[in-house]
């Protein structure tokens, strides 16, 4: 714990000296249009204040859901349910960061898009709530993730998997998720949650032995419950992670 608490004071320490160095060559320290209510395990449009600004760091994960009636329709027939979406925050080569999702804004592709515009985007549309890192990634998971990132952009959403999904031949089971549905690194094609669980896999945040990225929905990464009994022992996001708090474009 002392060692967290080391490095979470140079995080703030570094955030600070960013703005001081701002501020001493006469510019005004840019404060980031993006917020956080207070966490809550619930799926409603209440904005539990107050709300405080959202700094964002790679790993942090997205979930959102809409008024799609195709997609409330097929997430409840795959006792998928709501939250709909799932994304998580990655750092790009070039140092920007971004969001890797499977097949937003209903495409047929993964891609990294720029994060506040891409968070924008899903806040116009319906209610979207992000699950912070606890703690800040290493330099070692952080290039790990960007490396993963930048290989998934621009690979096919698995639409026909998807679909698999609704059916009794899916990978996720009462039983069955104890044996399948284990991580596959690199492959042609995902789903959203699906691509956020491969995400943590390959950055080393989550381990291998125990993750199911093809019977994780979004809803699993919501709560920190299953109804189905492998995930609800092994929660993905439970430990390190933070609870879903609703992200506005204004405080």
């Amino acid at each position: 714990m002392g060692v967290l608490r080391v490095m979470d004071a140079a995080s703030s320490l570094l955030v600070g000296l960013s703005f001081l160095c701002t501020a001493a060559q006469g510019q005004t320290p840019e404060v980031p249009p993006s917020y956080l209510c207070q966490p809550a395990y619930k799926i409603d449009n209440l904005c539990r204040l107050p709300a405080e600004a959202y700094l964002p760091q790679p790993g942090d994960v997205l979930l959102a859901t809409d008024d799609n009636k195709f997609w409330a329709i097929t997430h409840d027939i795959a006792f998928a349910f709501e939250p709909h979406n799932s994304a998580i925050v990655v750092q790009r080569r070039d140092g920007s960061l971004g969001i890797l999702e499977a097949g937003p804004n209903d495409t047929t592709h993964c891609r990294i898009l720029p994060l506040l515009p891409h968070l924008k985007e899903y806040g116009d549309k319906g209610p979207v709530w992000i699950r912070k890192r606890k703690t800040p990634l290493t330099p070692e998971q952080n290039a790990a993730l960007t490396d993963w990132a930048e290989r998934q952009d621009g690979r096919r959403f698995a639409l026909v998997r998807l679909f698999g999904l609704m059916t009794p031949f899916r990978s996720r089971g009462p039983l069955r998720t104890f044996v399948v549905g284990k991580p596959n690194g690199d492959r042609c094609s995902y789903y959203c949650a699906e691509l956020v669980m491969e995400s943590c896999v390959a950055a080393g945040l989550v381990a291998a032995e125990t993750a199911r990225p093809c019977c994780t929905f979004p809803h699993d990464l919501f709560f920190d419950h299953s109804y189905n009994l492998y995930l609800h022992n092994h929660i993905p996001l439970g430990c390190d992670w933070y609870p879903p708090a609703r992200w506005l474009s204004h405080p």
